[in-house]
């Protein structure tokens, strides 16, 4: 029998691939570089259940279970009540991407490649430019889900029902939005007229959807529903019933949207890579990234269609499944070479390595002063920061970025810890309110001190704080 276990060098690499990612991940952390959406969204959460106390962010007053139903994600809670750190969700979240190269690996060997073949089926993966630039991306669970997605195609072609269900169940444990993917699968395994199992996996699709949209999330939201389908599809409706009406009975409304030049160049990129492997055996499988493909192709953010997020991941790892698929179809006489090369020029095209010389270095001088403030902020101080500062200090109870649209900071007792710089105020705020912030305030008679780079911080007198109750 044919040994198809992972060779410990397979581990070996993957582990270093990871600590790798692990460092450029916590490098831009380091230089300023993440923001409140989502990370810092994350850290609080995790760092909320770690203490014990209820995981609502303070930033959108919600419960950890009602943003994605990420169940899953409780993992990293515990993981902070052994030791609080920001450094959890980068090292986890480096080591998911760089593992999923082991059931690449057996899904490889399943389809009956040799080892050069299979090493070069994980070369695929981590040369996805999706997967070095959303390792960069701040945090999101459903990256976990990656190696548990390919495992999954593994275990239904091996023939392990309760493995692949398993696999499947801890998907949707990581993100909503996976449900779009256990849907794909439902069609591929329908093309391959495996019926038993499309049923299975379209009925725990609706099954898990309906869970969260007509229980979960009304329970935990005051009655609302999905809160990203109204976000992404306004133009369709303001509830996921409206939604899905529009959907099938307005093709006018969808017309009037789509931007179909970035459509067109999000198809582009995200196929461009792999294209030259897929073969006609590659089609079942491919035909799992429909329903997440069109999704994005549809929603009204831009950021749904980019290499960038991380919203076409799961793409990615079925690209090289169909990759996988099409090698096995067509086995090269001789290593692909240029088809390797392929690959790698798109990765040096597409990726963001490029950011650490530039980008990502536009705040060094802000990173002294920065230290200063936030050592002379406490623990159980309520925080109004902004946006790339929030990461920094995302572990208590009250914190918040300051937002255009913020109400004036003295009608309320929520904060008492202003920490603005006008002159780079970050995402979703700008230079005029972050400076009306700060006048107000001042006026009100807090304690300002302001540093070189423009940073300042502002606390409310003592005798200005009530009690809370």
């Amino acid at each position: 029998m044919k040994n198809t276990a992972p060779p410990a060098r397979l581990w070996g690499l993957s582990l270093v691939l990871g600590l790798i990612g692990w460092g450029c991940s916590a490098l831009r952390h380091q230089l300023l570089q993440s923001n409140a959406y989502d990370l810092g969204l994350f850290d609080q959460w995790s760092w909320l259940i770690g203490s014990g106390k209820e995981p609502i962010s303070s930033m959108e007053n919600v419960h950890l279970l009602a943003d994605h139903g990420a169940w899953l994600f409780y993992l990293a809670g515990w993981a902070y009540g052994l030791f609080p750190s920001i450094q959890w969700l980068f090292a986890s979240q480096a080591m998911a991407l760089s593992l999923t190269a082991i059931p690449i690996w057996l899904l490889a060997r399943d389809a009956e490649l040799p080892p050069k073949l299979c090493w070069l089926s994980c070369t695929l993966w981590w040369l996805q430019p999706v997967v070095f630039n959303a390792n960069l991306f701040d945090f999101h669970p459903e990256v976990w889900a990656m190696p548990a997605l390919a495992g999954a195609l593994w275990a239904e072609r091996q023939n392990k029902p309760w493995l692949w269900l398993t696999l499947l169940l801890l998907m949707l444990g990581c993100r909503d939005g996976l449900v779009l993917i256990t849907l794909g699968l439902a069609i591929d395994l329908a093309l391959r007229k495996r019926w038993r199992w499309s049923l299975a996996a379209f009925s725990l699709s609706i099954s898990w959807l309906l869970l969260l949209s007509r229980w979960l999330y009304p329970f935990l939201r005051g009655g609302e529903g999905p809160k990203a389908a109204s976000r992404m599809f306004s133009y369709l409706g303001s509830n996921l019933n409206e939604i899905l009406i529009n959907l099938l009975t307005s093709p006018g409304l969808i017309i009037n949207h789509l931007d179909w030049l970035g459509g067109l160049q999000y198809l582009l990129f995200i196929s461009i890579v792999l294209a030259p492997f897929w073969r006609c055996r590659s089609i079942p499988v491919l035909m799992a990234a429909t329903p997440l493909l069109l999704v994005n192709l549809l929603s009204e953010s831009s950021s749904y269609r980019t290499l960038i997020h991380h919203y076409s991941l799961p793409i990615a790892v079925i690209a090289v499944a169909g990759a996988i698929d099409g090698l096995s179809q067509n086995p090269p006489r001789r290593f692909p070479w240029v088809r390797l090369g392929w690959v790698v020029a798109c990765w040096v095209a597409l990726a963001k390595p490029w950011f650490f010389t530039g980008p990502y270095l536009q705040r060094l001088a802000l990173l002294p002063d920065t230290r200063a403030a936030i050592t002379e902020i406490k623990a159980n101080d309520a925080v109004l920061t902004t946006s790339y500062l929030v990461p920094q200090l995302s572990q208590r109870e009250e914190i918040a970025f300051a937002r255009r649209s913020m109400e004036e900071v003295t009608k309320t007792n929520r904060w008492n810890i202003l920490l603005l710089n006008p002159s780079d105020p970050g995402w979703g705020s700008s230079r005029d309110r972050q400076q009306q912030l700060l006048d107000e305030v001042q006026q009100a008679g807090w304690t300002c001190k302001t540093w070189p780079s423009g940073l300042e911080r502002c606390e409310r007198p003592p005798q200005q704080t009530k009690n809370k109750e």
